[in-house]
């Protein structure tokens, strides 16, 4: 399988704790595989009591971190498919929170909600698959930074991977 491994500088500081969640082994295409399945399994043994539950008042529900984890992935996908063709127009930042508070996750079935998940993660592999190392290396600007078709895609993962240790942590 093809390697793709983390950058190791050269990004925000705000992305650190996402990185830190990137394990080193270049295996990125594997762990989104694995991270999308470890969260199947996880959440679809959860009642609906707990998808709903929120472990302090204006925190998320389980459904909203994980149509969360859905938008971003479209938000993060598109940005790096943009930089990564080269295009140097400086992409608009979003309000996560904008974002979950019009979704309605907590009026949805967790199944569909995980199928919209499964389909977009479809998606981002076989377009994470296609990339070669001068695409991965181009930056570009989003919401006012620096950053590289790399960091993105890797993003991704650490991004999934913060916060499913959220909801084992603090939810579960």
């Amino acid at each position: 399988m093809k390697k793709i491994y983390k950058p190791n500088a050269g990004f925000p500081s705000f992305y650190q704790a996402y990185m830190d969640c990137v394990p080193t082994d270049g295996d990125l295409l594997q762990h989104l595989k694995d991270i999308q399945t470890e969260t199947e399994e996880l959440i679809c043994g959860l009642t609906e009591e707990k998808l709903l539950f929120r472990y302090q008042v204006g925190k998320w529900s389980i459904k909203d971190i994980i149509l969360h984890l859905a938008d971003c992935e479209r938000v993060i996908t598109y940005r790096a498919l943009r930089i990564g063709r080269g295009d140097k127009t400086d992409l608009p930042g979003f309000d996560e929170n904008l974002l979950v508070s019009n979704a309605h996750a907590d009026n949805r079935k967790i199944n569909t909600i995980l199928k919209e998940l499964s389909a977009l993660r479809d998606a981002t592999l076989v377009f994470i698959e296609t990339l070669d190392e001068e695409f991965l290396e181009r930056t570009g600007t989003a919401n006012g930074y620096s950053i590289s078709a790399r960091l993105l895609v890797n993003h991704i993962y650490g991004h999934h991977r913060h916060h499913l240790n959220i909801i084992k942590e603090r939810y579960l």
